[in-house]
């Protein structure tokens, strides 16, 4: 069984980027980037419930969500919540590929899968911006 320390630090990602897509989605004016935030914030919320219980199996501690989170900047249009939340999937990618070394068995599987999903998503928003490249070599890895 893994060291449930990468899964916890998982968890805290996932609370920060549920809390982000809420400043994201009310900035976008239109129904692609409304739906792509609502369908990311959803896929945050159904991984941070699979890690809740997951650790709470595990008996390990489950990081709780703060009650607000300090964004890296205001966001006040559209192009303010492409960047937001291309830097959202940007820094949960982080965190699961971080775990990788770290897990084993399905645990390895699943970051490995959350990686995947933050850095395709990642990529989905860069479009959207206008972002050139929209696709980076090495998802996750610190710039």
């Amino acid at each position: 069984m893994s060291d449930p320390t990468r899964l916890a630090d998982a968890l805290a990602a996932e609370h920060a980027a549920i809390f982000a897509y809420g400043p994201i989605g009310v900035k976008l004016d239109d129904r692609a980037g409304t739906g792509a935030a609502r369908a990311a914030e959803e896929t945050h919320r159904l991984r941070r419930d699979e890690l809740v219980l997951t650790l709470a199996e595990r008996g390990a501690r489950a990081p709780v969500a703060e009650a607000s989170y300090q964004l890296p900047f205001e966001v006040t249009d559209p192009d303010d919540a492409h960047r937001l939340a291309v830097l959202v999937e940007e820094r949960v990618g982080a965190v699961w590929r971080a775990a990788l070394p770290e897990v084993t068995g399905a645990d390895r599987e699943w970051a490995l899968a959350a990686l995947v999903d933050t850095a395709v998503r990642a990529t989905g928003w860069r479009r959207m911006a206008g972002i050139e490249p929209a696709t980076v070599a090495f998802p996750g890895r610190p710039g």
